[in-house]
């Protein structure tokens, strides 16, 4: 094993890369699990590829035999069930799992500087997997994914001039048939590849800044402890705790993240009595229904994905660590999570009267947090100094810091 190790290294720098940039790798350490989530997020990710692999060996993507393709793998492939159920429970999972990292990252203020790149590509991560999301929910071609997919294509006929040809880009046609099933099956089986690429650039941005921790100091190296073996061990029992709950759900409940309608074979004549995306697209689907108007409606929903971007610079306080030396910022927080829930029942149920209402001004609420961020970061900052904080402390690099020491 040494000899064959030499022989690598000394034409590929294995030994270096693994010291380099994971068993030596400089970890603060005074890390929580909340930060395990993004090695889960990467774990997820190798599930969806091993098991989107062996359901494609078996899948046709053919609109007259893509719904008896899938019932095949669940009866007559060995195991094919456990696959199938795998990777629905997977999708969910990632989003789960991503929508937590994101909140961490939220709550800590690690999307500020030096980490601006870095928030940058993890939005780019959560719009590929989206779009992934979106082309693999069609695949079953059960009523659900079948309407699912004509609603969401039709979004883009908002768009002004050409939406009518993008529409009929998208689908291959003038409604969603074998075209559109062929042209989804095919991206979807591609776009996961993308999804590592760009976590690879999202690890290398990552290891270029170093990460964040709860303090929200960047920490000198005497300060770091090595990634291995202190946070593998952590982050493996996060593992187990995440399998626990991820094989309670394929075993026990495997149909919990399935909409029974998707059970039915699509039938282009008969439509749903009501169109519901997958959990994960909830709230953006609220905020979707919540403007009467198709093209505001469209805008609304891209920028409540899309203003994520502009988040450092919104937060304009230059107090370290996050929502932990910041009450305003941490109550915004708290009104931000609640309010995402409030949006997710919302786009779970028919917009009736009293929901239409709940809905629009949960849509007003999520919007003013992003809007008002500048002006209370300010206000907030003002308030800490009032109250003794010099403003020298907070503009203090890690390495003022310890020269002032």
């Amino acid at each position: 094993m040494k000899k064959m190790i030499a022989w690598i290294d000394a034409r590929f720098p294995l030994t270096h890369f693994i010291k380099h940039e994971l068993t030596d790798y400089p970890t603060p350490r005074n890390l929580s699990y909340w930060w395990g989530f993004g090695f889960l997020a990467g774990f997820v990710l190798v599930i969806q590829l091993v098991t989107g692999i062996f359901l494609a060996m078996h899948y046709k993507a053919d609109s007259n035999l893509a719904f008896d393709s899938v019932q095949h793998i669940m009866r007559d492939v060995n195991y094919g069930w456990l696959i199938r159920y795998l990777h629905s429970t997977g999708a969910s999972a990632f989003f789960a799992v991503i929508y937590i990292h994101m909140a961490r990252t939220l709550y800590y203020g690690s999307y500020r500087r030096p980490r601006e790149l870095l928030w940058w590509t993890g939005q780019g991560l959560l719009l590929l997997m989206m779009a992934t999301a979106f082309m693999g929910y069609l695949l079953p071609w059960g009523q659900m994914s079948y309407w699912g997919a004509t609603v969401i294509t039709n979004l883009f006929s908002a768009t002004p001039i050409i939406g009518d040809q993008i529409v009929i880009w998208l689908r291959g046609g003038f409604a969603v048939d074998d075209p559109t099933l062929t042209r989804f099956f095919s991206m979807h089986y591609l776009f996961p590849f993308l999804i590592s690429a760009a976590a690879v650039i999202h690890l290398i941005a990552l290891h270029t800044v170093r990460s964040s921790n709860p303090s929200g100091l960047n920490l000198s190296d005497k300060d770091n402890i090595p990634f291995h073996p202190y946070f593998t061990i952590k982050d493996l029992f996060g593992l187990g705790v995440f399998m626990l709950v991820y094989f309670g759900i394929v075993f026990f409940d495997p149909e919990l993240v399935i909409d029974v309608t998707n059970n039915i074979p699509a039938n282009p004549m008969q439509t749903p009595a009501d169109i519901v995306p997958e959990w994960y697209f909830l709230p953006f689907y609220a905020i979707l229904r919540a403007v009467p108007d198709l093209i505001g409606g469209v805008v609304a929903m891209a920028l409540s994905v899309l203003i994520f971007a502009a988040l450092p610079y919104l937060d304009r306080s230059r107090i370290s660590g996050g929502a932990i030396y910041r009450p305003v910022y941490r109550t915004m927080f708290y009104v931000f999570i609640v309010d995402i829930f409030v949006l997710g029942y919302v786009g779970a149920h028919p917009p009736e009267s009293v929901l239409k209402v709940v809905g629009e001004v949960a849509t007003a609420i999520y919007f003013s947090t992003f809007l008002l961020l500048p002006f209370l970061s300010r206000w907030e900052e003002g308030y800490l100094l009032k109250r003794g904080l010099p403003v020298e402390v907070m503009e203090m690099t890690q390495k003022e810091i310890e020269e002032a020491r």
